[in-house]
């Protein structure tokens, strides 16, 4: 290595150093007991939390917003936004449930106790672990803000040069060393240090009777009865845990009571959460044996280089998952698949806190959440004992999502991952959204809903019913008036199925289902991209396996639960959107002129019937209304023939664009939002009528070469070219898949 080099890389070990360093001291990750004191008088508040309101704190520290769907009662919390480093997509939707878990948090905080474990259940591959994780991630990630700052403490004992000899601790003297506290010794100077392996906090150190005096010597009167009357059980009655009690009394009897060379010892360390290293997050999966235990310390070698005082202590070292995770959060993953005898303890766990073991209790302050199928919560419901754990669980229900917008978004992260494998076609998410909703939706029962909604309710499909849960859309089949009541009566259907065992979204194909279904169509070379029609294809394979999955085994009723009509639906569907996408592409797809002509349309009808004329704007004539235009759109539109009731027809459509108005006064009148079926019916209109136009374009395609100067000033390669080019810039697509598109809706409709 050159001299040059050596410098640089000197230099560069020297930037690092300094940085460390700084942040190091920036963090204050190491103080005395004093110093701890100094900061705990600063911010009593966060200092003083326990572990349901640290995640509390943390959700809102990260933020939330209303849910869209239910803006009035639930939020979406930004912390599940977040995306680990691992393979772990981000959570979409469950916006209930993400309330419900931080209501169930703040419960704990107001009863100044975690005393309930949270139990998270539903079918498999709904989202539970990966809620419970994005938390985790979260706590993790807080903890190295500045507001999350959290601390324990270590036993720190100085080398016997520190002291006057080596007889005890009851001869060391501070004031002829001149130290203060052991908390900043380097490594050379320190012969022994034991941690608090419960990560206790140091406020215990304080005895409990003097607690609310320092405080009040530290922040005050009025504001330190103010902290104490909410602070949790953990810092106004719990104790330290057996080994740093030991130690404790120990070290006070050496020094005959002297309170503050006991604190001396004391080394305050600010701890960071971490799931990799199990760091106040822990995940417990099933096994057969307690989550914790306990080991003689006395056994290990280096208790010789404690003091003579502590040496003949019988020290125990604590640990496990439950040792791990306290002061932060224990996941029980699958917690229902072990004996039920295996997790009694849970039982009083959640409600004391404590847990027998060894010579000792052992006193938790974490939030426990566990998870479970549907088919186990069955089985343990059914349990002798069930009620007494009832009474310890929170039970909050992970369904199956009912959005397709939301369930798209799980795709499209999967999409991003997997985008270097295979050029993707443009409405893959959607695909596999739309027919995982179909798969899980129920059938409305009549009986559930009043007379004048019952008929409407039971005569959705499985597509209206999608449709109505993804974004309101009202089935244009309905008029006017049932379109209205069943926008008003939306909540009612979505939980028809809330309160009984066989809920909406239980049953159906789950993400990990339609992830195989996403993998599988990678892998197969007939289809030179990743398209709906290769997923299409592979669903097709994927249902002939019924007996692998619950959801293909329901019986079909009224066309729910019948995956190979899904399959079915959404190609027609797929269809629809193409036929769009291509129109547009080549030129025959103008929104606007339709949007114009009802404007025209509801403009002239409305003078006609008040009997009024207009003024042509370029002449200054009045002109009576345009009927030849009045009746283009009717007779599109299929309106009535007879007198009276085209009238009505025509009354009805001035009705409806003033109520639309009414409703949404600061907007200008979107047409196509108020008259969506004979928006419709105005595009079947017009495509009929250029069916010449994309056969000649689909034609010249079958023979296009994007660079064959013969064909140039034929109309159908002019076409063919426009079209391509505008739906690899506006739509997305490759040349691949655009031909593929185009080939599919030419030979299905066309």
């Amino acid at each position: 290595m050159s001299d040059s080099s050596q410098k640089s890389s000197s230099e560069t070990l020297h930037f690092i150093d300094q940085k460390v360093k700084q942040d190091f001291d920036d963090k204050k990750t190491v103080l005395s007991f004093d110093e701890y004191l100094q900061l705990l008088a600063q911010n009593p508040q966060s200092q003083l939390r326990n572990s349901s309101q640290y995640v509390v704190d943390m959700m809102d520290y990260y933020g939330k917003e209303p849910s869209e769907s239910s803006k009035d009662k639930d939020f979406h919390f930004n912390i599940f936004d977040q995306k680990s480093e691992g393979a772990e997509i981000a959570l979409m939707g469950h916006e209930q449930v993400q309330t419900k878990v931080y209501q169930t948090l703040k419960s704990f905080t107001r009863q100044k106790t975690n005393n309930r474990m949270i139990l998270l259940h539903g079918p498999n591959g709904s989202a539970k672990t990966t809620l419970t994780h994005a938390i985790m991630r979260g706590v993790e990630s807080y903890s190295n803000k500045s507001e999350g700052a959290c601390y324990t403490f270590n036993w720190v004992f100085p080398i016997e040069k520190l002291s006057k000899s080596s007889i005890g601790i009851q001869n060391y003297d501070s004031n002829d060393t001149n130290i203060h506290s052991f908390a900043k010794l380097t490594a050379d100077e320190i012969s022994a240090t034991l941690p608090s392996s419960l990560k206790d906090h140091p406020f215990l150190l304080i005895p409990k009777e003097q607690r609310l005096k320092l405080l009040k010597e530290l922040l005050g009167e009025e504001q330190a009865t103010e902290v104490w009357a909410k602070l949790p059980a953990y810092f106004t009655n719990g104790s330290l845990n057996h080994r740093c009690k030991q130690i404790f009394d120990a070290l006070l009897s050496s020094y005959n009571g002297d309170y503050k060379k006991v604190l001396m010892h004391i080394q305050v360390k600010r701890f960071f959460y971490s799931q990799r290293y199990r760091d106040g997050l822990v995940t417990v999966e099933p096994q057969m044996h307690v989550d914790a235990h306990y080991q003689q310390l006395t056994l290990d070698k280096n208790i010789s280089n404690l003091p003579a005082s502590v040496q003949g202590l019988n020290l125990y070292s604590l640990s496990g998952d439950l040792i791990d995770g306290n002061r932060g959060i224990i996941e029980f993953s699958d917690l229902l698949k072990r004996p039920v005898d295996t997790f009694k303890y849970l039982l009083s766990a959640c409600e004391t806190g404590a847990v027998n073991l060894g010579p000792s209790i052992i006193y938790l302050d974490c939030v426990m959440i566990g998870s479970t199928n549907e088919v186990q919560m069955d089985a343990f419901k059914e349990y002798p004992d069930f009620n007494s754990f009832k009474a310890r669980l929170e039970l909050i229900r992970v369904p199956y999502l009912l959005s397709m917008q939301k369930e798209a978004k799980i795709y499209d992260q999967l999409l991003d991952e997997i985008n270097h494998d295979k050029p993707l076609a443009p409405h893959l998410s959607w695909t596999l959204a739309l027919w995982a909703i179909l798969s899980r939706l129920k059938k409305p029962n009549s009986i559930n809903y009043p007379p004048n909604i019952s008929g409407i309710v039971s005569g959705l499909s499985p597509l209206d019913k999608a449709k109505l849960y993804s974004n309101g859309d009202l089935p244009l089949k309905l008029s006017p008036e049932e379109r209205l009541l069943l926008k008003n009566n939306i909540e009612k259907i979505k939980n028809e199925y809330t309160n009984i065992p066989y809920y909406e979204g239980r049953i159906g194909a789950s993400v990990r289902e339609i992830k195989s279904i996403l993998f599988d169509s990678i892998h197969n070379d007939q289809f030179p991209c990743l398209s709906p029609l290769s997923v299409l294809r592979e669903m097709k394979e994927f249902i002939k396996n019924k007996s692998e999955h619950d959801f293909l085994e329901q019986d079909i009723k009224d066309g729910f639960h019948d995956a190979n009509e899904f399959i079915k639906i959404v190609r027609n569907e797929y269809l629809e959107i193409i036929d769009r996408e291509v129109r547009d592409s080549i030129g025959l797809y103008d929104p606007q002129q339709w949007e114009d002509f009802i404007k025209k349309y509801v403009y002239h009808v409305s003078l006609f019937l008040k009997n009024e004329k207009y003024k042509n704007p370029t002449t200054g004539e009045m002109l009576n209304p345009d009927q030849t235009l009045i009746d283009e759109f009717e007779k599109i539109t299929s309106a009535p023939k007879s007198e009276k009731d085209l009238e009505q027809f025509r009354n009805n459509i001035i009705s409806r664009v003033g109520a639309w108005s009414l409703d949404n006064p600061k907007e200008k009148v979107h047409y196509q939002n108020v008259f969506p079926e004979y928006w419709a019916k105005l595009e079947k209109h017009y495509y009929e009528s250029q069916k010449s136009k994309l056969t000649k374009m689909h034609n010249a395609l079958l023979i296009f070469k994007e660079k064959d100067t013969k064909q140039v000033h034929d109309e159908g390669y002019e076409l063919a070219k426009q079209t391509l080019t505008n739906m690899k810039s506006k739509q997305g697509y490759c040349n691949n898949c655009a031909k593929e598109v185009i080939n599919f809706l030419m030979k299905e409709r066309y």
